[in-house]
């Protein structure tokens, strides 16, 4: 990666993480761009750089993610089985969000509670949904147009990840994200 690169992305990363704290503190509708281009340093001009839109910090914040989830799931080992695996892999979310649990609360209470973000984390998850399924189907050496498990268990294991954070996020940080994903994963997925 050379200099300018490096410092693009720098200047990316600082403006995302400043964005991202205010419109966990703040809210959507309450956080204007000029605050967050302000709190990171930078004018309203290279926001527009970075990000066309606030929506925008967002689903480019749950890209890296989906990236990252994806690499997850292909470096859990060979003898997990599928769900395991897949809890294992979303655990990037969790970990990611217990880095800082108040803030990553709020901005899941955001996400969850503003209608265009929450659109934007769905249509984000449709394509989080076919690559884990591709990866998952190479797991299980299955062919993914003729065997439909693979899809299933991701879409199961969606509907735990969303479940366990819909209701870590109307309990406040008083609870465990992890301890609920478990529990949802052990209700979708018995043994």
């Amino acid at each position: 990666m050379s200099l300018t690169e490096r410092k693009r992305q720098l200047v990316r990363d600082e403006l995302t993480e400043a964005a991202l704290k205010l419109l966990a503190f703040q809210g959507f509708e309450e956080t204007t761009i000029d605050q967050m281009a302000a709190a990171a340093g930078v004018s309203r001009r290279t926001f527009f750089r970075y990000f066309p839109s606030k929506e925008d910090v967002i689903v480019e914040f749950l890209s890296d993610l989906g990236r990252k989830l994806s690499h997850s799931l292909s470096t859990r080992p060979a003898t997990e089985p599928p769900p395991v695996a897949l809890q294992n892999a979303l655990r990037v979310f969790t970990d990611t969000f217990w880095e800082h649990p108040e803030k990553s609360q709020r901005l899941a209470n955001v996400m969850v509670s503003t209608p265009a973000l929450l659109a934007r984390y769905l249509e984000r998850q449709v394509t989080w949904r076919a690559t884990l399924s591709a990866e998952l189907a190479v797991r299980m050496g299955v062919d993914p147009e003729a065997d439909l498990r693979p899809a299933v268990l991701v879409a199961v294991a969606f509907a735990a990840f969303d479940t366990a954070l819909i209701r870590w996020v109307a309990q406040g940080s008083t609870t465990d994200l992890n301890t609920l994903l478990s529990d949802c994963f052990a209700t979708a997925f018995p043994t």
